[in-house]
């Protein structure tokens, strides 16, 4: 495997100057307990989350969730709740319910407070269009935990 092991041969600077991308390589490096991305780049790591229209329509929806799809979905929500949790300073935590049938939710929460909730659909389809949209939807994510963080942090400290 070569050092610079990226898709187009340098680093993203969205993934350089993005805290909730740095986050989320930062979660996936963390729960690599065999060092499997040790020499991946971050563009690399974050890959499997772009996933184009036409590549979705590909993806079949019967069966059962990819182990490695509820990985990244882990991975993302994981990512929020750190990005909260830095922010706000609120230990937070996230409980994620998914079927077999790739139906289910996600919750983001502190103390009695849920930061954020997703209704998880099409779960074998969980990606984005673009790193941009990556963050873009976490980025918005976490700053609606922040708000509400910040509005009833009695509630959140519990």
């Amino acid at each position: 495997m070569s050092e610079n092991n990226s898709v187009n041969g340098n680093e993203t600077s969205a993934v350089m100057s993005s805290p909730f991308l740095k986050m989320l390589v930062q979660q996936i490096r963390a729960n690599d307990s065999y060092g499997f991305y040790r020499n991946w780049s971050d563009e690399l790591i974050l890959k499997p989350f772009v996933v184009t229209k036409q590549k979705k329509k590909e993806i079949s929806i019967e069966g059962e969730v990819d182990p490695a799809t509820i990985s990244r979905i882990n991975a993302f929500f994981r990512a929020i709740a750190s990005r909260i949790e830095i922010e706000t300073g609120m230990i937070s935590n996230v409980v994620i319910q998914l079927g077999h049938e790739g139906f289910g939710w996600a919750l983001v929460f502190s103390g009695r407070l849920l930061l954020t909730i997703k209704t998880l659909r099409d779960a074998h389809r969980f990606g984005f269009g673009s790193l941009e949209k990556l963050n873009e939807e976490g980025e918005a994510f976490v700053q609606k935990g922040i708000e509400l963080a910040q509005r009833f942090p009695d509630v959140g400290n519990l």
